[in-house]
């Protein structure tokens, strides 16, 4: 990958960012823009548009020989669309001819966020040097995806590793996504935030009831801030333990806001990880926070566009 240069999009429902990305995982060249998640589908193109156009003309664009899209979701990379649940504006939505189009016809790699991130930690992070790795981001959702016989694993559609929607509480919640007790409607930020409420926690003088909120609570000790993130970490241990029971991944890592709890979350997560991952092949699988960032994406979108041109 030394030599080669992609430009690298990353599209969420708060912003779109692009960069020119070499071969080394470094960002050469940046923009962004604030995504317009309310807005119809062509105003939200616009803006990708307005973050290609920083990008061609930046000097360094004629090394570009791929893009690289790591999108919100769900997308359909073999069809080229994408349909992400925060930018309602985008049902089928025909991303990957609309870039084609602004970048010269270059060829485009589309892949959901949470593999681009699997990508960037598999690369450049804290799944270097392993074959078989699970990558998740635990935020205001729960993402993920697959590396395994040491490729990235992103299925035909895109979407592979997508943990945040296994249903590891067979009675649980209805989830938005259609089934019930999914790992998302126990783990995500704002799920920890809703249970701690629900159960009694309130917040301080700012009024602050997000799930960072909860975690100072927890690490001060307060017994329902703790609880909450002991069953997110919970819900967390099964879903990798299921994982790492099909397909054998022998690391799991974690990133996102939450992750940010630090052994808020991490401690209980250990702990039931070794109630879940029972079997003697999964027994030794390791939890480690993710390495890459805010760039994860960008540089995820890279690496797979990459990878995929060889």
């Amino acid at each position: 990958m030394q030599t080669d240069l992609v430009a690298a999009l990353d599209i969420g429902g708060t912003k779109i960012a692009g960069a020119l990305v070499d071969g080394h995982g470094r960002i050469l060249v940046r923009a962004q823009r604030p995504t317009p998640a309310r807005e119809d589908g062509d105003t939200v193109m616009r803006a990708v548009e307005e973050v290609v156009g920083e990008l061609t003309a930046a000097p360094r664009w004629g090394a570009a020989t791929v893009v690289g899209i790591g999108s919100a979701g769900p997308v359909d990379a073999s069809a080229g669309t994408v349909s992400p649940v925060n930018v309602p504006g985008w049902r089928g939505f025909p991303l990957v001819d609309r870039v084609r189009a602004a970048t010269g016809g270059l060829p485009v790699e589309l892949i959901g966020d949470g593999v681009a991130i699997t990508a960037a930690e598999h690369w450049q992070g804290a799944a270097r040097g392993h074959d078989n790795a699970l990558c998740m981001v635990v935020s205001t959702g729960v993402g993920g995806g697959l590396v395994l016989g040491g490729r990235l694993h992103a299925g035909p559609t895109g979407n592979a590793g997508h943990i945040g929607h296994i249903s590891v509480d067979l009675d649980g919640d209805p989830c938005p996504c259609g089934a019930r007790g999914c790992v998302e409607r126990i783990a995500s930020g704002p799920n920890i935030a809703r249970r701690a409420l629900e159960n009694g926690w309130r917040p301080g003088p700012d009024g602050d009831t997000s799930a960072a909120a909860i975690a100072a609570a927890a690490r001060a000790g307060d017994p329902v801030a703790v609880a909450s993130f002991e069953r997110a970490a919970q819900a967390l241990a099964a879903g990798i333990a299921a994982t790492a029971t099909l397909v054998e991944i022998d690391i799991a890592v974690i990133g996102g806001g939450v992750a940010g709890a630090g052994d808020v979350l991490f401690a209980p997560l250990r702990a039931a990880l070794k109630d879940y991952a029972a079997l003697s092949f999964v027994q030794h699988l390791t939890v480690a926070p993710a390495e890459m960032g805010t760039d994860a994406g960008l540089v995820g979108a890279a690496a797979a566009a990459l990878a995929r041109g060889r």
